[in-house]
């Protein structure tokens, strides 16, 4: 990557294990906001990196939820509702 994916990166990691810390699931969006204000670019940079790395952690919990129901012989879940489901077509 280059050094705005990196620094956009690392700091999309900063603060997502910042928001229990904070509390607010806002912080996203204001981190965001800040960055917006000196650098559009850099801001979809972190955004991006934010979006991709909580979809992997949920799906990551989905797919252990997923391992240990079939190891207990259990019925599989239905996957959490997604973007996609918001659609109306």
């Amino acid at each position: 990557m280059g050094i705005m994916e990196d620094i956009a990166d690392d700091l999309a990691k900063e603060t997502i294990a910042a928001l229990d810390i904070v509390g607010s699931d806002e912080l996203i969006q204001d981190v965001a906001r800040v960055i917006g204000a000196s650098s559009i670019t850099t801001q979809e940079a972190f955004l991006t990196a934010a979006r991709v790395r909580l979809s992997e952690a949920r799906a990551r919990a989905y797919l252990q939820k997923r391992i240990a129901e079939a190891k207990a012989g259990l019925e599989a879940s239905a996957p959490p509702p997604g973007s996609e489901d918001d659609i109306e077509y």
